[in-house]
């Protein structure tokens, strides 16, 4: 074949014609037939339909080649014009179905989109990073200071958008190879699926067919195929447009994604020219020769990469360098954050107004965060982390039920997936060890450090030594050069904190616990004994088996058997070695639960409203410059390390390189009943429980998290504000066993409705229930009567103080007295009944057989309702005791009162402090009870009913004549001064 026809590919359009004379002479048998397409201009931007052709200037037919001979076989005009109008309607069908196929492939979400969150569109949150237009020169010269200025302000240089990057060059040249580039988290990827996506809709009409590639894709085919055949491989729909797709004038977009996965070489030694689309080559091949413009120079193509793989493509070959710079206008992040944030799915199944609040409140708090400049606002420069931190919200906010893939450190781990997927970090590395695996062995290295340490800034000097000390061989030192490029701004970023400019920090803090936990988990932190006999111990395990066999036969034909006596002496220390390695588990164990149970972390926030508060800010006043910082906390540390060891999160950790094996897991697992249950019998406080019980949820062992629930026979969680996130970690985490608690307390934990609902099966197996100060109202009072007239309810004491019952709440609980079997304890002490509520007590309780004590203190009773109360426990077989006092009883109520007597009327009704001419037996109960509520009470009306009781004492006191009672009375009356006393000068 001459060279003429061999090279017809990697001619222009307007070459085509003037190809028969420069076949004129040629000689052979071979028939060649050449069908044009219509010319520029009649293929439509949508509907691609071909124009009228009625002159035969405007069309071209077929010319037929016999031998050396020239005939020109153009059919009619008519029957021209409809073969053209055909074959456009074929290709305008054929390309409708390509654009609808990656529509539908390129619309689709990963995974971890529809998991941690509802699935969104790219058109409904999609944001357009920054895209700044470079050059080869500043991708080659050094990096200027990596500072917070530096990162989010770069106005020397020109901003691109995306659909104009393939616009004239500054000298007025067509471009038509650009090279977008950024470093790992800038959006990539998503920025190409976009660019797709708008294609398939129209948005892009300066190309009129758009062929994408996967280099990663690429790279695993190692057989030699044609463009031809690769197109069509990957798109069937396109089978009958490839073989005219040079021939045509198509505007046809190559799309070449992640071209560090390939290995390319522009010399001629090693990439032959190829300018035939048939002919089989490398894929490798097909990338350089359509870079060069020796195969389909007419096409356009858009090649995206990390920086360090730039340099692989010689810039003679590149119309554009641009350089996507994420959000690095906070304005842009704001733009994501509201369109995420307030998508009508994000907050599940709540009210419309409830759910819309809460969403514009989150918003509002991030923004002001945000425009503080504070650290948030330099992590969410990679689009990425914006999705971490939306993604980390849904979880802390909208999260009602939690499944097993319901973790933070689930959250986490496919986060890295999502950016890593198991990328090698050079793949020009003989090594071809994975991107992830490589930053657990370094930046792990320095996480673990700081958490050590307890320290979140580190130096210059304090990189230097983890990542280059080791640095021996010139692979390693080439590894460590593209981490610095491409990877190195995704974990670490500048401090925005005033004189520590020229630290550096963990991008999102969080990420400094996950990649220490990852690097104690895999096994890295190792001595160099250690390490050493790890290795020595394989390569001895692997001599030794293989010497031993070649021994054995040879022992069979020469009497040599003392030798493999002497060779299985060698397998000696491999097997001590794997006992001494059975002790790392221990002391990965150990360290878990040292930093689990660590006392100095014992008064802290509980970790989940630690994370809300590193997102979210903290309201309040900003801390002075020149004031001490509080000492960092660690607390997620050790939550993370029982997170990576769940068997899903072990999965994807599998993908990205970094290996946990299943014996490792259990051996951990087996190592730390030892430790980490034993360590959490003793008591905790309510904000450390928090933080075990949900270390408890991100381990997902049911076997061990059973073990451990079944050694809490008392659940005190007081004070910690119970988000449906933590309700549903405590539901999940007590569902591992059906024990009876002995006590769960839930005091002030900002509990509602939704609350009990999520909690219901925990309540059921509760004797003494704590369901003080949450604003309870007749909507809760309804589910705690579902609980209490459920058959398997075992709440034997409910104290509900200080909710606003109301009196429909109230009518609800009555009806659940009337019903319950198990209840022997009630407390309804200031919740707002009235009389109408107490009323409503008093008439279902006759029915009730087991209540022996019940309180309604501070309910403004007056005489008649709390009589009737009286009345109708004096008729109860078991109650034996009525709380009425801090109500509005008069003199009369008081006397009628106190004349019951427990041995003739089988009630005792507590209403003042005293009984009779003596001290009430329960003074100090009474007192008591005062100073506990008094900050949730009104402080006028305790004043005025201390005043009250005060005077009743010291009535009581003169009618008595007996000494030893009136110095009962006097010391009563002392305590009741001095905390009125304490009162007025606003020190209780």
């Amino acid at each position: 074949m001459s060279r003429a026809m061999q090279c017809q590919g990697c001619l222009p359009w307007g070459s085509w014609a003037r190809l028969p004379r420069s076949l004129a002479g040629t000689r052979g048998t071979r028939s060649v037939s050449v069908c044009a397409a219509a010319v520029p201009g009649e293929l439509g931007s949508a509907g691609f339909g071909a124009a009228p052709c009625d002159s035969p200037s405007s069309c071209r037919g077929c010319v037929r080649y016999q031998g050396g001979s020239q005939e020109n076989s153009a059919q009619p005009s008519s029957s021209r014009h409809g073969q053209s109008q055909l074959r456009s309607v074929a290709f305008s069908g054929a390309i409708k179905k390509h654009q609808k196929s990656l529509s539908a492939w390129f619309s689709h979400q990963p995974n971890e989109e529809r998991q941690f969150g509802p699935s969104f569109s790219l058109d409904a949150v999609h944001v357009d990073p920054v895209i700044r237009e470079s050059s080869l020169e500043e991708i080659l010269k050094p990096s200027p200071d990596l500072t917070i200025q530096n990162q989010l302000q770069q106005p020397s240089r020109k901003v691109i958008s995306l659909h104009s990057l393939f616009d004239v060059d500054a000298c007025g040249r067509q471009v038509k190879n650009v090279v977008l580039y950024g470093t790992v988290g800038t959006g990539k990827s998503t920025l190409i699926k976009k660019m797709v996506v708008d294609w398939c809709h129209g948005r892009l009409p300066r190309f009129q067919l758009v062929i994408p590639f996967s280099c990663e894709d690429l790279s695993h085919s190692h057989a030699h195929v044609s463009l031809r055949r690769l197109i069509t491989k990957k798109y069937q729909h396109l089978r009958d447009v490839v073989p005219v797709l040079e021939a045509s004038n198509l505007s046809v977009l190559f799309i070449l994604n992640g071209l560090e996965r390939l290995s390319l070489d522009f010399r001629l030694a090693g990439t032959e020219l190829c300018c035939d689309p048939n002919e089989p080559v490398p894929p490798s091949a097909i990338v350089v020769n359509l870079l060069r413009k020796y195969l389909l120079p007419e096409a356009s193509i858009i090649v995206t990469t990390r920086p360090s793989a730039v340099r692989r493509i010689p810039g003679k070959y590149v119309g554009r360098y641009a350089e996507i710079c994420g959000f690095s206008d906070t304005n842009l992040q704001k733009l994501y954050f509201q369109m995420r944030l307030s998508q009508p799915g994000c907050s599940g199944e709540e009210s419309q107004d409830r759910r819309s609040a809460e969403q514009e409140n989150l918003v509002e708090m991030l923004s002001r965060n945000l425009e503080r400049h504070n650290q948030i606002t330099a992590a969410c420069f990679l689009p990425s982390y914006c999705w971490l931190v939306c993604t980390t919200l849904h979880f802390l906010y909208f999260t009602r039920t939690v499944p097993p893939s319901q973790t933070l450190t689930g959250i986490y781990t496919s986060f890295l997936r999502l950016n890593f997927s198991g990328e090698v970090l050079d793949s020009t590395d003989p090594t071809h060890i994975s991107m992830m695996k490589y930053v657990a062995k370094t930046v792990g290295k320095l996480a673990y450090e700081g958490v050590m340490s307890r320290k979140t800034c580190f130096s210059e000097e304090d990189l230097r030594q983890c990542f280059e000390v080791e640095m021996k061989t010139e692979s390693e030192l080439n590894l460590l050069e593209v981490f610095r490029s491409d990877v190195f701004r995704f974990f670490l970023s500048p401090c925005v904190q005033p004189g520590k400019e020229h630290t550096f920090v963990f991008t999102i803090p969080a990420m400094q616990e996950y990649l220490a936990a990852l690097y104690v988990v895999l096994g890295e932190k190792k001595t160099l004994v250690q390490r050493v006999g790890k290795e020595l111990s394989e390569v001895l395990g692997k001599v030794s088996e293989d010497v031993a066999v070649v021994v054995n036969i040879i022992s069979k034909v020469l009497p040599l058997r003392f030798l493999p006596v002497l060779f299985n002496l060698l397998k000696i220390f491999p097997r001590y070695f794997s006992r001494v390695g059975g002790k790392d588990r221990d002391t990965i164990a150990h360290t878990m639960a040292e930093e689990l149970f660590k006392e100095e972390d014992y008064y802290n926030d509980d970790v989940l409203d630690q994370i809300n508060s590193s997102i979210l800010g903290v309201e309040g006043p900003m801390r002075h410059p020149d004031e001490a910082p509080d000492d960092e906390v660690f607390e997620l540390f050790p939550i993370f390390m029982g997170g990576i060891l769940s068997r899903r999160n072990r999965a994807i950790l599998e993908q990205l390189g970094c290996s946990i094996k299943n014996l490792a897991a259990f051996e951990i697992a087996k190592a730390m009943k030892k430790t980490v249950i034993r360590k959490g019998r003793r008591g905790l406080p309510p904000s450390e429980l928090m933080d075990y019980l949900f270390f408890l949820h991100e381990f997902q062992n049911e076997r061990f998290t059973a073990e451990a629930i079944l050694s809490l026979r008392a659940v005190n969680l007081s004070s910690v504000k119970m988000t449906p996130l933590k309700c549903s970690v405590l539901a999940s985490v007590m569902s591992t066993t059906s024990h009876e608690v002995e006590e769960l307390n839930l005091t002030s934990c900002n509990l509602d409705s939704s609350s009990l609902r999520t909690l219901f099966p925990v309540l059921l197996r509760c004797k003494a229930l704590h369901l003080q100060l949450n604003s309870l109202g007749s909507d809760a009072c309804k589910e705690i009567r579902d609980l209490l007239l459920h058959d398997k309810c075992v709440v034997s004491s409910l104290r509900l103080a200080n909710n606003p019952v109301g009196e429909q709440g109230a009518r609800y609980l009555a009806e659940a007295l009337a019903g319950n079997r198990s209840l022997t304890q009630l407390s309804l002490l200031h919740t707002s009944l009235g009389d109408p509520g107490a009323e409503a007590i008093a008439q279902h309780l006759a029915q009730n057989q087991h209540l022996q004590e019940l309180n309604l203190g501070y309910n403004s009773l007056t005489d008649t309702a709390a009589l009737r109360v009286v009345e109708v426990a004096k008729r109860h077989q078991t109650l034996d005791k009525v709380h009425l006092y801090f109500n509005d009883i008069s003199e009369d109520g008081k006397r009628a009162l106190d004349s019951l007597r427990m041995d003739r009327d089988g009630v005792r009704a507590l209403v003042f402090l005293t009984a009779g001419t003596d001290v009430s037996d329960y003074w100090s109960h009474i007192l008591n009870v005062v100073q506990r509520n008094l900050p949730f009470w009104d402080r006028e009306r305790v004043r005025q009913h201390l005043a009250l009781l005060l005077q009743d004492l010291e009535s009581s006191r003169s009618q008595t004549a007996n000494p030893w009672r009136k110095a009962k009375f006097l010391r009563v009356e002392s305590e009741v001064k001095k905390m009125l006393g304490k009162l007025q000068d606003g020190s209780l």
